[in-house]
């Protein structure tokens, strides 16, 4: 069992660190990840450490490599990753890496800017052509058109126009042309019309292609405007309201030949800045795509160089400032390890004086390490989700990695959804090594992370399904059933039995609805099925009750043996713990509890099964009734299971009265026993000891092991507590809610096993309909639709199977187990309040780059 059992032995080191030499050590401790840092600067800002300035500059090159990369990622290039990660880089070469970052960075910005320019004039020009192209059509003129001209109908032609007043005020004509996106027309031209009091005349065209915008690179649509207004005053207003909607106005051309010639201008502007921003983004790409060859070695080596900085900014300083003090969390078993990474530091940094550790006393207590490998870590992280074990306290990951899957496989149990489920674990499992399975989607990937745990709830849900003879709701016939049919035919009898049983004839079958089978004829019953439920229960009318009877004993049976062996777990942390009195005082009160009431229960269960049959069956006793009559001491007498059953009742009850004050009182009276000083088996002290603080349990005087051989030596890392430390009260009431609690949880939680007769029954009630309303349905179809409706019908039938049963139901059973381990059986032994061992390792860190760019 090893480390899985327990977590493995831990040990306070202190690391003296060469200022030469520290960086180096660090990185080899990062590669193989063997300690964890205490931080010996919790005082000290983050600010004022000594490596935040090596701190801000991994930051600066980060923000480098993340603006490269998103260079690299918009030029569509592909970005390399290597598969093993190279070193953190040596000092001398950091200088020179942030020098060519700075240099490529301000490169890659410059030709960047220069492209962005040269596309945002090509675009502008495009529209520009686009906008001369289409306004052409608007006015029509044989003669040049000057700007001073004043053009307007006469008053007898429109009476509307004051041409007069206008002519008096010296009013001219104007034009003001240019592009509105293809949701702001409406509002622009009410905007004119309220703003400019009808002296604009407004005309549009929707352009036939969709132009890129600009300012933020959308491909929109575009109309193009031309606006004729009077006035100088009004020519502003129509100015600034084109720049509050954001229009891209252009000068419009006074004559025909200006228009030609900025035609001609135009075209010939296009296709300059189309060559040189050819140019330009070829030359942008080659430097990219040099770039994207190193970006990805490099980040890895910045984050490593930043872990280490901020690992050092942990350290302490001494008097002399040449070397760094580190503690660190190192299991006992990696200690060689630590050694050898100190000396290949100071060796590469090439130190005269190699840097060196060594291992401190203390009394706090250390983070919890329990080594995983791929079939373990899915369970170990089902009990780290309840909360981490405390230092070297028994693990329930372990025992979970049968009975999780057993008792979820009860509550699932089908031999057929039990095969699917365990098909698409192998299938993950198999394909585990596939580069696609690296990184997974997000629902794919929780499944691939516990695929292992699938694989074996499906291998136990085929079990149980032979078990339950249960598959897709119908049930096997592997063995032939162990009923025979025709033994109740009064033909096969002797005339002698025929008038004492109830036999069938012809007569019986012919007008009876149901029939009944009864195993005290002979022949009738030949003996029980090979393996689980006998196949021709599918077949009886009474198939749920029996089935309800089997599973609902089977799940107190299950539940009662799952909680006696967590309370017998706590035997082992009482154990190593040196707290030997707590199985006297706790753990046996809680065992002789739990098994003299329920333990009998599973006894009469058991003996019901064993001592009766089915001739004896009519006369059998109730075991609910027999058990509530245990606590009620009925004064009339009973038939009972067997003969002196009320006294060996009376004594249960008696040992568990006796039992319940043991629990209350026993171990409170016992501390405060050692407290006072009190002669234990000729051994008189005059304090206590203190094993753990963050435990009541531990406030004993002295290790049980020193009371029980009588030594007088105090253990090594224990201490004397002064008698003020001591608070009688506080441990009574500790040990009195813990009591009630148990006494209390032995009630509630031998009900909540329950739940694994509930949902079992309820999955295979589902099963049971989703059969009976399609796959029946397209079975009795005649032979002409049959087959056409047969092919749907089956698709139907496995996609809800899929998504209903084995995703909903599955599912629920996988949190009712995980209910049943977290309360109802590692409560009995497991407290969960360590914290875990988090070692300082490169394989800790995220390779990919941050979405914020420079």
């Amino acid at each position: 069992m090893g480390s899985l059992f327990r977590s493995e032995p831990m040990c306070l080191a202190q690391l003296f660190l060469q200022s030469g030499t520290a960086y180096e050590c660090l990185s080899a401790l990062g590669e193989q990840g063997l300690v964890q840092f205490r931080d010996l600067n919790q005082n000290v800002s983050s600010f004022q450490r000594k490596f935040v300035g090596e701190v801000k500059r991994c930051e600066e090159l980060e923000r480098i490599l993340a603006y490269l990369a998103q260079e690299i990622h918009r030029a569509d290039i592909p970005l390399p990753e290597g598969e093993t990660s190279p070193p953190a880089p040596p000092l001398k070469q950091v200088l020179e890496m942030q020098e060519q970052l700075q240099k490529l960075e301000v490169e890659l910005r410059e030709v960047t800017g220069n492209k962005e320019k040269l596309r945002r004039n090509l675009l502008e020009l495009i529209e520009y052509t686009h906008m001369l192209r289409v306004t052409k059509a608007f006015v029509h003129r044989g003669v040049e058109f000057e700007p001073s001209y004043e053009e307007f109908p006469s008053l007898d032609s429109d009476s509307l126009l004051d041409y007069s007043s206008l002519q008096r005020l010296g009013a001219k004509l104007g034009f003001v042309s240019g592009l509105i996106h293809q949701g702001k027309v409406e509002a622009f031209e009410r905007m004119l019309w309220r703003a400019c009091k009808g002296y604009t005349i407004v005309t549009y065209a929707e352009l036939d292609e969709a132009l890129e915008d600009p300012e933020t690179g959308e491909v929109i649509k575009w109309y193009v405007f031309l606006i004729s207004f009077w006035g100088e005053q009004i020519g502003h207003k129509v100015k600034k309201i084109c720049d509050c909607y954001h229009c891209h106005v252009y000068p419009y051309p006074s004559t025909a030949e200006e228009r030609r010639e900025i035609q001609e201008g135009l075209s010939t502007r296009i296709q300059d800045l189309y060559t040189v921003l050819h140019k330009t983004e070829d030359y942008l790409r080659q430097v990219l795509s040099k770039a994207a060859e190193s970006v990805y070695s490099r980040a890895v080596q910045v984050k490593k160089m930043k872990a280490i900085y901020h690992m050092l900014n942990m350290c302490s300083l001494d008097v002399t400032n040449k070397c760094l003090i580190a503690e660190v969390w190192c299991p006992e078993a990696d200690l060689p390890g630590l050694r050898r990474a100190l000396e290949d530091g100071s060796r590469e940094s090439g130190a005269t004086v190699t840097s060196f550790m060594n291992t401190i006393p203390t009394k706090e207590t250390p983070p919890t390490l329990i080594r995983t490998n791929k079939f373990t870590e899915g369970f170990q992280n089902i009990v780290d989700a309840y909360g981490v074990g405390c230092y070297r306290e028994v693990n329930p990951a372990l025992f979970s990695i049968i009975t999780f899957p057993f008792l979820f496989a009860v509550m699932f149990g089908d031999l057929g959804h039990g095969s699917v489920m365990f098909l698409f674990a192998l299938l993950l499992v198999v394909n585990e090594n596939h580069p696609r399975m690296s990184r997974p989607q997000e629902i794919l990937g929780m499944f691939f992370s516990g695929r292992y745990i699938l694989l074996l709830m499906g291998l136990f849900s085929v079990y149980t399904g032979l078990i339950y003879n249960d598959c897709f709701s119908k049930s096997l016939n592997l063995f032939g059933s162990g009923w025979n049919v025709s033994a109740m035919y009064s033909a096969s009898h002797p005339p002698a039995e025929r008038g004492r049983r109830a036999l069938w004839n012809d007569s019986v079958v012919r007008h009876s609805h149901v029939l009944q089978l009864d195993p005290s004829v002979p022949g009738v019953f030949q003996g029980p099925y090979p393996l689980g439920i006998d196949p021709i229960w599918n077949l009886a009318t009474n198939r749920l009750t029996f089935l309800n009877s089997f599973k609902m004993k089977m799940a107190v049976i299950l539940g009662i043996i799952h909680m006696t062996f967590g309370v017998v777990l706590g035997i082992f942390n009482h154990v190593h713990f040196r707290k030997k009195f707590n199985i006297y005082l706790v753990t046996v009160p809680e065992l002789l509890f739990l098994l003299c009431m329920f333990g009998y229960l599973i006894f009469m269960i058991i003996y019901k099964w064993l001592v009766y049959s089915a001739d004896t069956s009519r006369v059998a006793p109730s075991i609910l009734i027999e058990f509530i009559n245990m606590f009620l001491f009925p004064s009339a007498p009973t038939s009972g299971l067997y003969a002196g059953q009320e006294h060996v009742q009376r004594l249960l009850l008696a040992v568990t009265a006796l039992a319940v004050p043991v629990l209350f009182l026993g171990k409170p009276l016992f501390l405060l026993w050692l407290h006072n000083g009190r002669s234990c088996f000729g051994v008189s002290r005059s304090g206590y000891t203190l094993v753990r603080k963050d435990s009541e349990e531990e406030v004993s005087l002295m290790g049980s092991q020193d009371i029980e051989e009588g030594s007088t030596v105090l253990e090594d890392g224990r201490r004397e507590v002064t008698s003020e430390e001591f608070n009688f009260g506080e441990i009574l009431m500790t040990q009195v809610i813990h009591s009630i609690e148990y006494c209390l949880g032995c009630i509630s939680n031998t009900a909540s096993y329950l739940r694994l007769w509930a949902l079992s029954l309820a999955h295979a009630q589902l099963s049971d309909v989703l059969w009976a309303m399609l796959m029946r349905v397209g079975l009795r179809v005649d032979k002409t639709y049959g087959v056409l409706l047969l092919l749907p019908v089956m698709a139907l039938f496995a996609v809800l199977t899929i998504f209903i049963l084995l995703l909903m139901e599955g599912l629920s059973a996988f949190l009712h187990a995980i209910r049943l381990h977290w309360v109802e059986f590692q409560n009995k032994f497991y407290v969960g309040a360590g914290t875990k061992f988090v070692p300082f390792s490169f394989r800790r860190l995220s390779w990919k780059f941050s979405d914020d760019g420079a």
